[in-house]
């Protein structure tokens, strides 16, 4: 049996089957990403190593590598220094950043969950955020890239938030998060992964830095949890004892006395007494607005029940 001949390409052939236009194929050829085809009269002939080349640069870039680094790839993999390692770094990399897995949902479920009353403007919205993601082919059924935010949401809904209003937060919220995420990646690159990014990694340092990924991912995550319990720890208190304090100082309303029984005439004793202005705000710096009242009552009170008693052991020691 004859040995089957390799395949042969004419440049366009080539672009249909790797999916590249024939004019990309020439500008990798310029630029050293594609070797030379052969040439064969006046005809340029390509082969299944221009094929398998040209569908590792369109993977490369898929992965987000330039087209100086994928150049640089190449050489090392011409070298004989193989890709394996640096493609596992980067499917490292790309793998998820969450337990978390996807959910569906249907449109019907949707609008039950959140209050049965169908909301257009607001699906959308959610589908814009990514909140919601359609399905190819399903009129009425979306993935849902993150159960645990849309049950958020829900919840926030149900408390009695408008979902544009939650949309609203949540696009505020993520600029900030992504921040914060941006911030992370350049403070572990600069002291953990540069020392990768300098050169083009050997395998053995390529899996190294796939292991550091893998020991760092969820650190990010933790340390925004353990902040963000902190500041609500430290901030709601500090709101909600400011804003009880609003409501606690204020005056309660009068109750507006009934016409078919006058108020009887308020006697001196019930009559109320005005303090110094000195001697409220020294109460006040003690003990706080909120407890103003209760502690000159009690003072008050105290004063009173001690002078009862000197009065009493007085009486007793002046008898007879």
């Amino acid at each position: 049996m004859s040995e089957q001949s390799p395949a042969e390409y004419r440049i366009e052939e080539l672009a249909h089957r790797s999916g590249a236009t024939v004019r990309t194929i020439r500008a990798y050829q310029d630029r050293g990403l594609l070797p030379k085809p052969e040439r064969r009269g006046r005809a340029n002939v390509y082969g299944d190593s221009h094929l398998v080349r040209l569908r590792q640069i369109s993977g490369l870039l898929d992965r987000g590598f330039t087209l100086a680094s994928i150049k640089e790839l190449l050489e090392a993999w011409d070298a004989g220094r193989g890709l394996g390692g640096v493609l596992g770094l980067v499917a490292e990399v790309d793998g998820p950043w969450t337990d978390e897995e996807t959910g569906r949902i249907t449109r019907a479920e949707l609008d039950e969950r959140f209050g049965g009353e169908p909301d257009d403007e607001a699906v959308e919205d959610a589908v814009e955020l990514g909140v919601l993601v359609r399905v190819a082919g399903a009129r009425d059924e979306f993935l849902v890239p993150s159960p645990q935010e849309l049950a958020v949401a829900a919840e926030l809904h149900a408390a009695g938030i408008p979902l544009l209003a939650i949309s609203g937060h949540l696009r505020e919220l993520r600029s900030q998060v992504e921040h914060i995420a941006g911030r992370f990646l350049d403070f572990t690159t600069e002291h953990v992964f540069q020392q990768y990014f300098d050169h083009t990694p050997s395998d053995d340092e390529a899996a190294e830095a796939a292991s550091l990924v893998r020991r760092l991912r969820p650190l990010a995550q933790q340390t925004v949890d353990a902040e963000l319990a902190r500041a609500m720890r430290t901030l709601a208190t500090r709101y909600l004892r400011r804003r009880l304090s609003e409501v606690t100082a204020s005056p309660p309303r009068a109750a507006a006395p009934c016409p078919a029984r006058p108020a009887a005439p308020r006697s001196r004793a019930e009559e109320p007494v005005a303090l110094p202005a000195d001697l409220l705000r020294a109460v006040r710096e003690l003990v706080g607005e909120e407890n103003a009242a209760a502690f000159v009552t009690a003072a008050t009170l105290r004063e009173v029940q001690a002078r009862t008693m000197d009065e009493l052991s007085s009486r007793r020691t002046s008898r007879p």
